[in-house]
C-alpha cells in the first residue's frame, strides 16, 4: 500500500528520463499508469516494467498537442482504469540557438510541444473534473507541470525553450486560482536531472559518477516530489513551483512588486532616470541568467 494506491495518474514524455522515472515511482506508490509518449515501444517498454513488478499501466502514443487526441489519451485512461486523478505534464523537446540564430520552426516547436502540450491535456481532465464537482462528486486531483530554471531565471542559447518554460509557470499559477474551487490543485516544478535534453549541453557536468559516489542528477532523485505531489497528501499545496535537485528541494519565489516610488502625478520623461536609480538602490537581486 503506497500513498497513491488507487490514484489514476497520465505522465506525458514517459518513455524515458523523467517521465519514466515518474511512472515507475507511481507504481510503486499504488497508482495505475497511463504511460505516453510519441515513441510507442518506449512507452511500451515501461508499461512492461510496471506490469511484471506487480503494477497497472497501458501504454499510449496519441499527440498531446492536439485536442480531439488528448480528450482520447483521458478517455483511454479512464475506460482502462476509472476516473484520473492526475496529470504530469512532463514531454518536452529543445532547440537550442542564439537568440539571433534561431528560426521560427525553432520557436514554433518548442511553443507547440510545451505550452500548447501543457494546454491540451490539462483542459481535457480540467473540464472533466470541472463537471463531476458541479455534478457533486468528490474531486481530488492534481495537475503537476514542468517548468525549469531556463525559464525562471533564464538561459542564454533558450530563447524559445526559456520563454516556454516562464508562460508555463504563469499557467500554472492561474490554473491553481482557477481550478482550485473544483477540488484541483496545480503545482509545478523545475528538475535538474540527466535526461535526453541535457545530453548535448551538460552531459560533462551531469554524467554518473564512477565512485559510487551519490548520484546528484540521476532522474530518480526527482521522483519522489513529483509522487508525493499526486497523492492524497498535498491537497493544501497549490500554485507552487518546486525546484528539485538530487536530494534538494527549494521553493521557487516568483515575481512580485518589489520597490516603488508614487509621486502622485504624472511623471515628467527627465525625471524618471532618478526615480529609477533610487528603486535600483532598493531592489533585490534577480538570479543570473545561466550562461550569462
Amino acid at each position: 500500500m503506497g500513498i497513491c494506491n488507487g490514484r489514476v495518474v497520465i505522465v506525458t514524455g514517459a518513455g524515458g528520463g523523467l517521465g519514466r522515472e515518474y511512472a515507475l515511482a507511481f507504481a510503486r506508490d499504488g497508482a495505475s499508469l497511463l504511460v505516453n509518449d510519441i515513441r510507442r515501444e518506449a512507452a511500451e517498454a515501461v508499461c512492461h516494467e510496471i506490469v511484471q513488478n506487480g503494477g497497472r499501466a497501458l501504454a499510449n502514443s496519441d499527440d498531446i498537442t492536439r485536442t480531439d487526441t488528448a480528450q482520447h489519451i483521458v478517455d483511454v485512461a479512464q475506460e482502462a482504469f476509472g476516473t484520473v486523478h492526475v496529470l504530469v505534464n512532463n514531454a518536452g523537446i529543445c532547440r537550442d540557438r542564439m537568440f539571433t540564430s534561431m528560426t521560427g520552426d525553432d520557436w514554433d516547436e518548442v511553443m507547440r510541444v510545451h505550452l500548447r502540450g501543457h494546454f491540451c491535456l490539462s483542459q481535457q481532465l480540467a473540464r472533466t473534473w470541472r463537471d463531476a464537482a458541479k455534478a457533486g462528486q468528490p474531486v481530488d486531483a492534481r495537475i503537476i507541470n514542468t517548468t525549469s530554471g531556463a525559464g525562471l531565471q533564464g538561459s542564454v542559447g533558450q530563447a524559445n525553450y526559456g520563454a516556454a518554460k516562464a508562460g508555463i509557470a504563469a499557467l500554472t499559477l492561474i490554473q491553481a486560482a482557477e481550478l482550485h474551487r473544483y477540488g484541483v490543485c496545480a503545482n509545478a516544478l523545475a528538475p535538474a536531472a540527466r535526461t535526453s535534453m541535457t545530453e548535448g549541453v551538460f552531459a560533462d557536468m551531469m554524467r554518473k559518477p564512477e565512485d559510487g559516489t551519490f548520484d546528484y542528477f540521476d532522474p530518480a532523485n526527482v521522483a519522489p516530489l513529483v509522487v508525493w505531489l499526486g497523492s492524497a497528501q498535498s491537497a493544501h499545496v497549490n500554485g507552487q513551483v518546486f525546484e528539485v535537485a538530487g536530494g534538494m528541494i527549494a521553493l521557487a519565489e516568483g515575481w512580485r512588486t518589489g520597490p516603488q516610488i508614487d509621486r502622485g502625478a504624472r511623471w515628467v520623461p527627465d525625471e524618471v532616470g532618478s526615480a529609477v536609480a533610487q528603486l535600483l538602490t532598493q531592489r533585490r537581486l534577480a538570479q543570473p541568467v545561466y550562461g550569462a
